[in-house]
């Protein structure tokens, strides 16, 4: 017979703060450093100069790549720089 294990609620509550934890590292690794290596919509459509729905239009046909965090989109600062460079999708 196997063992039965409870998950409590503060065991819930220190994996979210883990999980957020590690999310943190991940989108912004130097800890609020000179430059940031992701950056959410609002901050490349102000860089790039565009609309929601132009912004919009670079994810839907590949031109600009993005990840999808819960309902925030962050966009990698290097994608921003090549197609600012006119370089490759």
């Amino acid at each position: 017979m196997t063992a039965i294990e409870l998950i409590t609620r503060e065991d819930l509550r220190q994996f979210k703060s883990e999980l957020l934890s590690e999310i943190r590292t991940i989108i912004n690794p130097a800890g609020g450093g000179a430059s940031k290596q992701w950056l959410k919509s609002a901050e490349v459509r102000k860089l790039l100069n565009v609309s929601p729905g132009t912004l919009q239009n670079l994810r839907i046909n590949g031109t600009l790549r993005y990840t999808k965090i819960g309902g925030m989109m962050y966009y990698k600062l290097e994608d921003i720089h090549k197609l600012l460079e006119g370089g490759e999708k």
